[in-house]
Parts: structure tokens; sequence; C-alpha cells
């Protein structure tokens, strides 16, 4: 059953205050004149708290591209971002470096993690570049959610590519974020490590409040979120709720991936 309860229609003036995380009237290109490419191609979307949230697509749908500029690290050629409330293009650089660092989490695919740093030092890295102090019991819920108890002194060449993947889930719940943005983060994992780190990112949700919202292409990964939407060329195509993976791929076969 699909369902677009959450899709936005295209208006400045919406309401955003239910959402972690909104888009109206997105606009991403490059290139100019003929060779021009719309990446996002108008999509307004709003991505409710306290919800995991799978994109799927296929090559260059626009999904990636839409989760940067979600999480700030890429901006709209038009249209608006905001997280909850705050509007984005309104930031000035320093404004939206501190939005990121304090209320955004992103999990990268090739995890990014410091090799000269233990596990620990890599989860608290952010907070320490700010000069915070981690909140002691969420952390250790945190290493405890992740299962990383017994591994916090040991470096990442230490460290199996599931456990790295753990430590860097770690790392963006740490600070305790409005919202976690993976992008494929068990894309270079095996299909073991890769349900360990989805089971995380499920339990952050469940247990953690947390709000997700992952880019993939693995219909098993989408099945663990509460919601797939899938792009094509730039523009949001269908949503879905409550995906399981027979459901994702009976739809992405009508989308060519």
């Amino acid at each position: 059953m699909t369902t677009t309860a959450t899709l936005l229609p295209p208006s400045p003036a919406i309401t955003t205050h239910r959402y972690a995380a909104s888009a109206v009237k997105a606009i991403k290109t490059y290139g100019t004149r003929d060779a021009i490419v719309h990446a996002i191609n108008g999509v307004s979307i709003g991505f409710e708290a306290g919800r995991f949230t799978a994109m799927m697509g296929p090559s260059g749908s626009g999904k990636s591209s839409l989760l940067h500029c979600l999480a700030g690290l890429d901006t709209l050629t038009s249209g608006s971002i905001r997280i909850g409330d705050v509007d984005l293009a309104t930031l000035r650089d320093k404004e939206l470096t501190l939005l990121r660092r304090d209320r955004i989490g992103f999990v990268f695919q090739s995890f990014n993690l410091i090799p000269t740093l233990n596990a620990l030092e890599n989860i608290t890295l952010p907070l320490s570049l700010a000069r915070r102090k981690p909140d002691q019991a969420w952390l250790d819920h945190v290493v405890d959610t992740v299962g990383l108890r017994t591994r916090l002194t040991h470096r990442p060449s230490e460290l199996s590519g599931g456990q790295q993947q753990r430590v860097a889930v770690a790392r963006a719940l740490a600070s305790r974020p409005e919202i976690i943005f993976a992008d494929e983060p068990t894309g270079n994992l095996d299909s073991r490590a890769g349900a360990e780190i989805l089971t995380f990112l499920r339990n952050a949700v469940r247990e953690l409040d947390q709000t997700v919202v992952m880019v993939t292409h693995d219909p098993t990964a989408a099945a663990y979120a509460d919601r797939a939407v899938f792009l094509a060329d730039g523009q949001i195509v269908d949503d879905l709720a409550d995906p399981t993976a027979l459901t994702v791929l009976d739809r992405m076969k009508h989308f060519g991936s």
C-alpha cells in the first residue's frame, strides 16, 4: 500500500514544525546550458521525527544528492531545506557548521574513522572538537546500544568492518542529534555485518527516539525502515509505508532498478 501522507505540497508557506527535516520545491542542477543535469527536480517532502526512512532509486536518480542537501553538505540551486524550523539557506557558513555539528549526525559508507584514535576517541571526536563534554549517561546508552562496550580501547585497524561502522553509527549518535543521515551505510559490509548495522539504526529509532534517513539500493536494508521513498530522474515517484523486501523489490522493478 502506498501513501503520500508525509509528502509536502510545493508551497513555501507550509508549516514544517513536525518534521525533523523537510524540502520544499528543491532543485539541484549541475552543468550549464545544453549540458545541464537536474539531479533534484522539484522535490517537496517531509521526514517525521522519530521515524526511519529509506530513500531508494536507480543510479543517478538523485537520492544521494537529496540526502547531502538535506544534511547541509551541499546547497540547492533553488527551493529550501529545513532542519526542524531552520531554513539552511538563511545560515552563514559558521552557523551552518554549528548546526551540522549540534543537530545532525552523518554515517558514511566509508566509515571515516581516524586510524590513530581508539573507538571511544572516534565516537567522542565531534564533541572533543566542539570542546564539549559528553553526557556520560547518554554515551553509555549509545555504546551499549551498538554493542561496543568491550571494544572501546581498540583502534580501527583492530576492528572488523562491521565494528568500524558501529563506531561510526555511535559517533553520529553521541551528540544526540535531531536527525541522522546515512549514505549507503552497509555498502562496504558483508550481509551479516550489514544486518547488525541496520538493526542498530532500527534500535536507535525505537529505543533512543532517533530520526534516521538512509540512502540504500538494497531492498532488504529498506525493510528495516518505517517508510521507503523512491526517486527517479530527480523526482519522488512513490512512497511506501511499512516496506518489506518483497514490496520494495516490486516497486523498484517499475523504476528501472
